[in-house]
């Protein structure tokens, strides 16, 4: 060392291990990152005085007046834990469909209840089956479990039992069903439910995703009640986002086999649902009354807008939901794209479907009379300009 130079001016110089450089920070689990993130629809239209959002699928009448009064009231015990059973949204839930609570888990939202199931029942090595214009978050939910989604194909926007069936092999560990499907708002019929569920073997759950059961008005369809109190692989979860108009609040359930709720017990937080939604769900579902004027609502309102879309020259899908998937003449695959921003432009939102396997093609929510009857307007004077 040379006289008078301290050592602390030289920079110590160490071999750098390429593996701690690579773990240097926090790195999610294998596969996390291959998640598509799912995007809302969007809500908001820039320079827009007045819009109306129709991208959600949620109710234009609201909530029933009892579960608002019930909301209310849980604010007067804010500084208290709720109940982690749920039971007394459980208990009215099991009151007016006639279930037994012990088959009936609560969550927040559905989506909750979807993750749960995978998370219990799927793992590296394990396959998921889902269609192909199904709802997003199944494969977010089996790729976050670790598990392999298989993706079958639809048949006229309808799932096909044959092409799940045919799907099926030694990895497969669970089945979703949208029924009816989201985005498509078509159904299978009960008798092809239960044919899916005989051929598949018995350690393979059937998910039932029933959201929008509540709107179907068709002689064939049931929700799934029936085949899970008659079989032991199968489940069925509903929500309150829809027809109950509780959304802001995230209400779900599940009924399914106790041998399944006691295992998504185990890895259920144990204050999954706050008690305004606890509160406000039991009311709702008790007020069948307001739930009755909704789906009249719908079903008047489904039939005037298909009827009005089909008279403008575009080709709807026919829906048993509160939503119709339209479908745009192909200009260039460009057309829907174009559609939606003139919409937007004149204050109606609706939902982009590209990521659920429609390009071309756009959803939307029935809503009031006011934004229905607006928004024909928007898309007839859309439809009159020149491609």
């Amino acid at each position: 060392m040379r006289q008078g130079v301290s050592s602390r001016n030289f920079p110590v110089i160490r071999k750098v291990d390429p593996m701690s450089m690579e773990m240097s920070k926090p790195v999610p689990r294998s596969g996390i990152l291959d998640i598509a993130a799912y995007v809302p629809g969007k809500e908001h239209a820039p320079g827009v005085e007045r819009v109306f959002k129709l991208s959600s699928n949620e109710t234009p009448l609201g909530a029933s007046p009892k579960a608002i009064e019930a909301f209310r009231a849980a604010a007067g015990q804010l500084e208290r834990y709720p109940d982690g059973q749920a039971k007394e949204l459980r208990q009215a839930i099991a009151d007016v469909h006639g279930l037994n609570i012990a088959n009936i888990i609560c969550g927040n939202g559905s989506d909750e209840l979807l993750g749960l199931l995978c998370h219990t029942y799927l793992g590296t090595g394990d396959e998921g089956i889902i269609t192909e214009h199904g709802f997003l978050v199944y494969k977010i939910q089996i790729m976050a479990a670790g598990a392999t989604p298989v993706t079958v194909k639809e048949k006229d926007c309808t799932v096909d039992v044959d092409a799940i069936l045919a799907a099926v092999t030694k990895k497969t560990k669970m089945v979703f069903i949208a029924n009816p499907g989201n985005p498509t708002g078509t159904y299978v019929p009960v008798s092809e439910i239960r044919r899916l569920q005989a051929g598949l073997p018995k350690h393979v759950i059937l998910v039932l995703d029933a959201a929008y059961a509540e709107y179907v008005r068709r002689n064939d369809y049931e929700a799934g009640l029936e085949l899970v109190s008659a079989n032991q692989n199968v489940v069925m979860t509903r929500t309150f986002s829809k027809v109950y108009g509780l959304a802001a609040l995230r209400v779900g359930w599940m009924y399914a086999p106790v041998d399944i709720i006691d295992a998504v017990n185990r890895v259920r937080g144990p204050f999954n649902m706050n008690s305004a939604a606890i509160a406000a769900g039991a009311a709702a579902v008790r007020d069948q009354a307001f739930t009755a004027d909704t789906v009249a609502f719908n079903l008047q309102w489904i039939e005037k807008m298909t009827a009005a879309l089909e008279a403008i020259g575009l080709k709807v899908t026919p829906s048993v939901t509160n939503f119709v998937l339209i479908h745009f003449p192909d200009v260039d695959g460009k057309r829907a794209v174009e559609a939606d921003d003139f919409l937007t432009s004149r204050g109606y939102i609706v939902r982009a479907v590209r990521a659920y396997g429609f390009p071309n093609s756009l959803r939307m929510s029935i809503g009031t009379e006011e934004a229905n009857l607006g928004f024909i307007a928007a898309l007839t004077e859309f439809m009159g300009r020149k491609a």
